[in-house]
């Protein structure tokens, strides 16, 4: 056999191998890597590059030594969800980097990370001032999670005291111009429906690059250059009716999170005012 065809088959084999491989060990693999998967990528990329260009008499060993490491790379991920201590081990510890708001400088030193390397860090987690952070560790993958201050957290509905129903996530029925049935059930539509629903946008199937049903049970598309549905404009008087609504709404979350009582009259004082004065103006505007 020619050495040229001899390398072709074996640079198949061996992708086809690699690529059982990596469905056998699982999705962590080409996700972020502990420090024994980081080895165990090198390792097999080495066999099977000795796999496919090694063309002397004994390159078979290759397979044997690529199926030894993964039966032993098994065998490991094995022990590390049974076995704490192994675990430990093997992916090793995660390191508290900032605790009650105060930068650990040996923890740093521990995993030779620069005060620089530590800044840009907090950068990618949108945090540019070490202060706002209460508590910061550094994962076995090497990504730091960032808990921000209690004063410097995103306001949330729970915050404000409301609650909301549940967000469904959008089933998307429709790609490439074609209808997807097993979403399309579990949307709980029919194609009729989807059609009906074309035809009011005046639009035919082929022309659909994405389409999605929302929680609302509602269509919505992707041509390729133009979204639809599009939202209307609402008119004047509703901008004016959402703009008090948000002022009202800001008056009363910050008399929530006041601190003190004086602060909390404070604001139900304004917003007492603000109430009167809207009063008034829908009065003289009733429209």
């Amino acid at each position: 056999m020619p050495d040229w065809l001899e390398v072709i088959i074996r640079t198949i084999s061996a992708v086809t191998m690699l690529f059982l491989i990596t469905k056998i060990l699982g999705k962590r693999q080409i996700s972020e890597l502990s420090l024994f998967e980081y080895i165990t990528g090198i390792t097999l990329g080495n066999l099977v590059g000795y796999i496919s260009l090694d063309t002397d008499t004994s390159w078979y060993l290759g397979f044997l030594a690529v199926l030894v490491w993964v039966s032993f790379s098994a065998g490991a991920e094995y022990l590390t969800m049974k076995s704490k201590k192994f675990r430990d081990i093997v992916d090793g510890k995660s390191t508290i980097l900032v605790e009650n708001g105060a930068v650990i400088q040996k923890n740093l030193k521990k995993e030779r990370l620069t005060i620089d390397e530590f800044l840009e860090q907090l950068r990618k987690k949108d945090v540019f001032r070490v202060a706002d952070v209460e508590f910061a560790v550094m994962e076995q993958s090497g990504d730091i999670s960032v808990l921000l201050k209690k004063e410097y957290q995103p306001l949330t509905a729970d915050m404000l005291g409301y609650r909301l129903s549940s967000e469904k996530e959008p089933r998307t029925i429709i790609m490439d111009g074609h209808i997807l049935p097993e979403t399309l059930k579990s949307a709980g539509v029919s194609e009729d429906w989807v059609k009906k629903e074309l035809r009011k946008l005046d639009l035919t199937l082929s022309q659909v690059s994405i389409g999605q049903v929302d929680s609302k049970g509602e269509l919505t598309v992707q041509t390729g250059t133009e979204a639809l549905p599009k939202l209307a404009q609402s008119n004047p008087n509703d901008q004016i009716k959402d703009l008090v609504q948000r002022l009202q709404d800001d008056l009363i979350m910050r008399k929530q999170l006041a601190a003190n009582d004086k602060d909390r009259l404070k604001y139900q004082e304004a917003l007492d005012q603000f109430q009167t004065a809207m009063h008034a103006y829908q009065k003289t505007n009733p429209s």
